[in-house]
């Protein structure tokens, strides 16, 4: 097995942060080095910054409603990064990230499998998102949305999706893919500035009523459902 997989399936951490630590040198097998791409069985000794790595036996999965200003990252030196702020006993990660500007619904866990399956741009995991902007919408910028917007930054053009409106200024969108700062880009190429964005689900799991800033577990039905919908089932 890969090192990053072997992380990410003993609930240390996700594979993309596996790699940010494999690559800092801070992770080790049987008191060498690793390095990307490295494989490892049950017979050898892992470790992080020198401690030694055990597979996590209790599964957390929790959905937090991330506030404005709170950071997506498991880096603790970052100011307000979401591990401190949540500050559970266990280590859990974010599974994908809202941008910092952002708020709204976002899972935790240490189920390393199922937060890949989550993230898997190939298997079109819906996300559904409030957005508030900063003139009226136009049944042109609607259309626009829904059918597909080149991003030139990105060198790529955006999945068609579901837009309905809310109010003159709101609007409701279902994306199927995760590109970075994707909604205010498709914003801004019809000249449209974001004011709020908060995301309201992802697959089967809703924000609802909780408070913001502020945690739950997930319940078993909704856990059990979210592997059926990942596959991980």
């Amino acid at each position: 097995m890969r090192l990053n997989k072997y992380l990410s399936d003993v609930g240390y951490c996700s594979r993309r942060e596996a790699d940010r630590l494999i690559e800092a040198g801070r992770v080790s097998i049987n008191g060498k080095s690793a390095a990307l791409g490295t494989k490892v069985d049950a017979a050898d000794e892992v470790r992080v910054d020198g401690k030694a790595i055990a597979a996590k036996t209790d599964k957390v999965y929790i959905a937090f409603h991330k506030p404005r200003g709170v950071e997506c990252t498991t880096n603790l030196e970052v100011k307000d990064n979401i591990i401190d702020y949540i500050g559970y006993p266990e280590r859990i990660y974010p599974v994908g990230r809202l941008d910092k500007s952002s708020e709204g619904l976002i899972l935790l866990t240490n189920d390393g499998a199922l937060s890949n399956l989550i993230l898997k741009a190939r298997h079109f995991h819906e996300k559904e998102y409030v957005v508030k902007v900063d003139k009226p919408i136009t049944d042109a910028f609607l259309k626009g949305m829904r059918e597909g917007v080149p991003l030139l930054a990105l060198e790529t053009v955006t999945r068609p999706c579901t837009v309905t409106t809310v109010n003159p200024y709101t609007f409701k969108i279902i994306l199927t893919q995760g590109l970075n700062r994707q909604i205010r880009r498709m914003c801004e190429a019809f000249g449209y500035e974001v004011k709020r964005l908060q995301r309201i689900r992802v697959l089967n799991i809703e924000l609802g009523d909780l408070p913001r800033g502020k945690w739950r577990h997930l319940t078993p039905s909704e856990c059990e459902k979210l592997k059926v919908l990942t596959g991980k089932a």
